[in-house]
């Protein structure tokens, strides 16, 4: 039995009564091309059962359609739970936009700008995403000198001239918990932050102390130690420091889940209640926040659906460059659960006899 032909581009565009650079341009949902256009194409395609090769649409486009994120692999458990979920908001999004996600890996020993600078000088994708932005990175001020297309998933601290970005705002979510706590008789407080140079840890710090400086209280070093977010046995160690000081503290901010996890987990092996003699936060809201033992309050950042935005975003800088996509500051939610409560009363000293 032969097979069936599949239907070729010139022959789809003929029925239709369109170019073959319409029709291509449409299949791959270009915004120069009507919706009811593209609507029209794509129930044509599925009629006669063309499906666009990637080869094809590239010498049409001149494009992979294809968007790169870096992958680092420093450590065993690279793929957390966060990064799990913001990878899957980012193929989703850019699936929807008719577009393929590309990992970069970046093996032990090598670093973040050697791997972009080979993917883009490399001609495999049509824009990047860059995860995990530091205070002042060298990837983002490359792309922007390279004028290649990026979105930024956070913002350095000195920005330069305008550049795509997303962020969530850790600053005003931070100073919100201060007031917060101080509301529940708190005033012994410490924030355990990664040791990484990330600005997200400056924005979160920053909105913590300034809202504390409000009510009077200043936080010494000891009281904001910083561990690499992916040691465990680091965060641990530094939240059994936190808890040796005199005062001790009533309440201690994780600035991601991961590190608020390790304090709880600190907590429960030197007997402290949680909320009873400790309150606990943490921040991304990733799935096993939910599931701690008491289950951990946290900020909601809606890590999926931020990817997918930023998705959109990326595609959109593609199709129309990046000064027609404006930066977004999005509103994180705080999510009330059983590790955070009224600081623990004074103990009374003992009357002497």
């Amino acid at each position: 039995m032969t097979a069936k032909r599949q239907i070729r581009l010139k022959e789809l565009a003929s029925k239709l009564g369109l170019s073959p650079t319409t029709v291509s341009r449409a299949l791959a949902g270009y915004s120069d091309v009507s919706a009811e256009t593209r609507r029209r194409v794509e129930e044509a395609a599925r009629t006669h059962g063309y499906v666009a090769s990637r080869i094809g649409r590239m010498l049409v486009s001149g494009r992979t359609n294809i968007v790169g994120v870096l992958l680092p692999i420093s450590a065993p458990n690279f793929m957390d739970d966060f990064l799990g979920q913001f990878l899957s908001g980012v193929a989703d999004g850019l699936a929807g936009r008719g577009r393929d996600l590309f990992l970069a890996a970046v093996p032990r020993g090598q670093d973040d700008l050697t791997v972009l600078r080979h993917v883009v000088d490399g001609g495999h994708i049509d824009a990047v995403v860059i995860n995990r932005v530091t205070r002042d990175d060298p990837r983002v001020r490359y792309l922007i000198e390279r004028r290649f297309p990026f979105v930024a998933h956070g913002r350095l601290l000195d920005p330069p001239p305008a550049y795509p970005w997303f962020d969530t705002d850790g600053e005003a979510a931070f100073a919100g918990l201060v007031g917060r706590l101080h509301a529940l008789g708190h005033r012994e407080f410490a924030l355990l932050g990664p040791s990484e140079p990330y600005s997200y840890a400056e924005f979160r710090r920053r909105g913590f102390e300034v809202a504390l400086a409000g009510h009077g209280i200043r936080l010494v070093p000891e009281r904001l130690p910083a561990v690499p977010v992916a040691d465990r046995a680091a965060a641990i160690a530094a939240s059994q420091r936190l808890f040796a000081l005199h005062p001790r503290p009533t309440a201690i901010i994780g600035m991601t889940d991961r590190l608020a996890l390790a304090v709880m987990e600190a907590a429960q092996e030197a007997a402290l209640s949680i909320p009873g003699d400790l309150s606990v936060v943490g921040f991304d809201d990733v799935p096993i926040a939910a599931y701690a033992r008491p289950p951990l309050s946290t900020f909601d950042q809606d890590i999926e659906r931020s990817a997918a935005i930023i998705a959109g975003m990326v595609v959109d800088v593609i199709e129309k460059g990046p000064e027609a996509v404006e930066p977004r500051l999005a509103e994180v939610r705080f999510v009330d659960r059983a590790s955070h409560g009224p600081a623990p009363k004074p103990r009374k000293r003992a009357r002497p006899g």
